[in-house]
Formats: structure tokens, C-alpha cells, sequence
């Protein structure tokens, strides 16, 4: 029964570390390809014009979706706190 709850557990962390990574890790891929995109077409080898878009669309993405991302946290490390006696035995 124990190793069923700490494998849950396990699959729970992995679960909840790509819902909070996405929503960062999405439009800057999306970014990033388009900045690329634009390189390319226009032959500009330019480092910082990859690197800032990427860091402003991240911004902003942790001011839109960064109080979804602190409840999510928090109310999952709530859980684990609520479940360490189910843990310990």
C-alpha cells in the first residue's frame, strides 16, 4: 500500500512540474522559432535578437500565469505536508 502511494506521489510531482514549466516553456519555444524564422529570412545572425524576445515573452508569462503557478504549488506541498504520515507508516 505504501509503494502504491509513493508511486502516485512520484507520478503526482512529474504531473505537476510540467503544468508549471509549460506555461513558460511554450511561448518561448514559440518565440524562439519565430525569431528563428525570421533570421533566416533575413540573414541576421544577431544573438540578442533571439535572446530578449524569449526573456520579455517569459516575463510576461510569469506575470500572467505566475499566481496560477504559486496556488498550484502551494496547494501540492499542502498535500504532501497533509500526507506525511502516510508516508512514514
Amino acid at each position: 500500500m505504501q509503494q502504491d502511494f509513493v508511486l502516485t506521489l512520484g507520478q503526482r510531482m512529474l504531473e505537476i512540474t510540467m503544468m508549471l514549466a509549460a506555461p513558460l516553456l511554450i511561448p518561448a519555444l514559440i518565440i524562439g522559432l519565430l525569431v528563428g524564422m525570421f533570421q533566416a529570412a533575413t540573414q541576421i545572425n544577431e544573438m540578442t535578437l533571439s535572446f530578449i524576445p524569449k526573456l520579455a515573452i517569459v516575463g510576461v508569462a510569469l506575470v500572467v500565469f505566475g499566481p496560477w503557478m504559486l496556488t498550484t504549488l502551494v496547494s501540492f506541498t499542502r498535500e504532501l505536508f497533509e500526507n506525511i504520515p502516510a508516508l512514514i507508516g
